[in-house]
């Protein structure tokens, strides 16, 4: 990634819930623009909580960072709102497809329009694009989004972000609950998207297969430590992401540890 410019940058991040409940223990990786970046590990490997931190949403969960430090485009994201970051362009998509089930699936899509002041004209604009990359919303337009499939309501999560215009789009376990074949269809998306615009993308995927299949880079999260990062197609060939995070083991192989796995 040599001559990009770093978009994120996370740096030995600590984050603690209630005070006393430590969930990060040391995380860092740098996001260059124009990229796509995987967040992978196990449930409860911190990729959540990392991507919470990211969009200064822990304060709302009780949680807060309490070393190190996040910098989007050089700014510390702890000095801004989740709201003011969503209008400097890092937005993110929450875990759980969190559409409004009583709206219908466009009005779904122009709140994320109106969340960043669009002009009727812009948001018309936006809308069509979305209808583009996803055809089966533009058939849904008018059902209601909380009666539509789960692929459908994570397009529609998906699409809403990107009506806001984003410069990062953070997404969080897209692939959870879908069909395989959606599940393709989404990263497919999302991949066309970044090739034709320079959108960067960060996502968090328990999913390691398709997430290092379709990103440029990625880094492993384990028990609230990055443990390590690299190439996305040279991980794919390490053994031993094989057998811990692809499912390709036929015998039990140590833990991966700091020390033992170099970063890349």
């Amino acid at each position: 990634m040599a001559g990009k410019d770093v978009l994120l940058s996370v740096d030995g991040i600590k984050a603690t819930y209630n005070g006393a409940i430590t969930a990060l223990h040391g995380v860092s990786f740098t996001l260059h623009r124009g990229e796509i970046l995987a967040l992978l590990g196990a449930n409860g490997a911190g990729k959540t909580t990392t991507l919470k931190a990211i969009s200064n949403l822990l304060p709302a969960e009780r949680g807060e960072i309490t070393a190190g430090s996040i910098l989007y485009e050089g700014r510390d994201v702890t000095t801004a709102t989740p709201a003011q970051l969503v209008r400097a362009g890092l937005v993110q998509v929450l875990e759980g497809r969190h559409c409004f089930r009583n709206l219908t699936v466009e009005e779904n899509l122009i709140s994320g329009g109106l969340g960043r002041s669009g002009s009727r004209a812009e948001i018309a604009f936006d809308l069509e694009k979305i209808y583009a990359l996803f055809p089966r919303l533009k058939e849904k337009r008018r059902a209601l989004a909380g009666l539509t499939s789960g692929g459908e309501q994570q397009m529609t999560a998906i699409g809403r972000a990107l009506m806001s215009r984003p410069a990062l789009l953070v997404l969080d376990e897209p692939s959870m609950g879908l069909a395989p074949i959606v599940v393709q269809d989404i990263f497919k998306t999302l991949r066309r998207l970044n090739a034709k615009t320079g959108l960067s993308i960060l996502v968090a995927e328990q999913n390691s297969a398709i997430a290092l299949r379709y990103a440029d880079r990625a880094a492993v999260l384990e028990n609230g430590v990055a443990v390590l990062s690299g190439e996305a197609a040279e991980l794919r060939q390490r053994d031993d992401v094989k057998a811990f995070y692809l499912g390709q083991k036929s015998a039990p192989a140590p833990a991966l540890t700091p020390a033992s796995l170099p970063s890349a």
